[in-house]
């Protein structure tokens, strides 16, 4: 692999995930400020079903990224070689940026604030994911594992909020998001063992080119952090901007 190659059949893959999320958002804050039919985020399943997806193909994709990564750097068959510095550079980044979201969503959402969303997720998950990169095929019945644990094993001690993180509880946490290490961690686990198959047999469905109609999606999914962090400033901008100068 040389250092130049594009691997932009999952940039765009990454784009759609982006897309599909900035729509979602729109329509929670057009909902939250009574721009739209009204709809209940938290209970519908079409909403619900629609947040899964999104998260899923998230974090899929950041497991694909992670075969990528590791191949780069050598095929991440030692401990060094897996944990970097470019890796923690990255790290630190999507930590940065999970606490921002939690200070941002602590003044918007007070009683709701997010305390373990999909960034936070994402930091934790990508730790353990390199942890387990080596097993190779075993990564799929990890994968396996990590979703099916929490549908059978659960305790009220997991309720407290120090907690929640793992997945485990009884009771959903208030919370605008929640991406738990479980069962979510099998769903990046399963891009990551995917991508590494897909390095070594098909190649091309990731690093071949795209269409020029879909080089836009591309260059969204190489800029995927930047756009999280900044869409919804924007959304939120053009609302309460606009309904303070009367457009709504």
């Amino acid at each position: 692999m040389t250092e130049r190659e594009r691997f932009d059949r999952l940039d765009a893959l990454r784009g759609v995930a982006i897309v599909w999320m900035a729509i979602f958002h729109l329509c929670f804050d057009l909902n939250l400020y009574a721009l739209m039919p009204a709809q209940n985020f938290y209970r519908d399943p079409f909403w619900l079903n629609q947040r899964t997806g999104i998260v899923s193909l998230f974090l899929f994709c950041a497991g694909l990224a992670q075969a990528v990564a590791l191949q780069a750097q050598g095929g991440g068959s030692s401990f060094g070689a897996r944990f970097g510095v470019r890796f923690w550079r990255r790290w630190a980044q999507v930590a940065g940026c999970a606490l921002l979201v939690s200070l941002g969503s602590w003044f918007m959402f007070p009683k709701s604030w997010i305390g373990f969303g999909v960034l936070h997720g994402i930091a934790v998950m990508l730790i353990l994911a390199r942890l387990a990169a080596p097993a190779g095929a075993w990564l799929w019945p990890l994968a396996a594992l990590a979703i099916a644990v929490p549908q059978f094993f659960r305790h009220p001690w997991f309720n407290q909020p120090f907690a929640h993180w793992t997945g485990l509880v009884t009771k959903k946490p208030i919370t605008e998001d929640w991406v738990p290490v479980l069962p979510w961690l099998g769903v990046m686990l399963a891009g990551l063992a995917a991508g590494q198959w897909l390095l070594a047999h098909r190649r091309a469905l990731l690093a071949g080119a795209v269409p020029r109609a879909l080089a836009p999606l591309a260059l969204l999914g190489r800029w995927s952090l930047t756009f999280y962090m900044t869409h919804q400033l924007v959304f939120l901008g053009v609302i309460v901007g606009g309904r303070r100068l009367g457009w709504w």
